[in-house]
């Protein structure tokens, strides 16, 4: 497709995502607006989607590692998770506008998704965290994920993977605690608890939301086996 059709791109994005109609949802269509416009320029000159992602782990793994410095350094660190969410939407669009999706490049967003998620748990622990409270956000948010993977493999859709707290909602979590731990670096610690005490209660709901959606769509339907259409 044309690298500069926005409309095209966006009625491809919403087919990409079980007819979701993004023009009923300002922030959704500003949020496109914006891959679009950092992705256009990437793929008339055929950059890789995949390269993108990479780029965008490396960011990922980075937060953790500069918020552990302390100090000012979560500042550093809140800014990295604002580009690994934009570089999140931009490999996308990407792959879109130069039709060049692939399972494998699904699977490595979403590997590099949780490789964000973990190093920004790692950041609030670094930084004075419980450490029993961050590692059940942790096991959390890899279960919830776990569990939408797999009802995805079942041909669950849609409404059934949906949970209140998503990745955009642990993204805001994650950065406001990072940045507000740079500003104040002497109340680093609590700001940091609250987040994680807040991420997990947020996980605790989508685990809970995911299991009784997943549970009301998939029940008394026949198991899935390789092959099926």
């Amino acid at each position: 497709m044309d690298p500069d059709d926005h409309e095209g791109y966006v009625d491809r994005w919403s087919r990409a995502h079980g007819g979701y109609d993004v023009r009923s949802s300002r922030p959704a269509r500003a949020w496109l607006r914006i891959a679009h416009f950092l992705g256009a320029p990437l793929a008339r000159r055929g950059v890789p989607p995949t390269r993108v992602t990479l780029v965008g782990g490396l960011g990922a793994v980075a937060v953790g590692a500069v918020a552990a410095l302390g100090g000012r350094w979560p500042l550093l660190a809140a800014v990295l998770v604002v580009v690994v969410a934009v570089l999140d939407g931009v490999d996308g669009a990407v792959a879109e506008l130069t039709d060049s999706a692939t399972a494998w490049g699904r699977v490595v967003d979403q590997l590099v998704d949780r490789v964000g998620d973990l190093s920004m748990v790692a950041g609030l622990w670094a930084l004075g965290a419980p450490g029993p409270l961050c590692a059940a956000a942790a096991v959390l948010t890899v279960l919830d994920e776990a569990i939408r993977g797999g009802a995805a493999a079942e041909g669950v859709g849609g409404v059934g993977l949906v949970s209140f707290p998503e990745r955009p909602a642990r993204l805001v979590i994650g950065g406001l605690a990072l940045l507000a731990a740079g500003v104040v670096p002497t109340a680093a610690a609590t700001v940091v608890s609250v987040a994680a005490a807040i991420w997990t209660l947020l996980a605790v709901v989508a685990t809970v939301q995911l299991v009784v959606n997943v549970r009301r769509q998939l029940h008394g339907r026949p198991h899935r086996v390789i092959g099926d259409a």
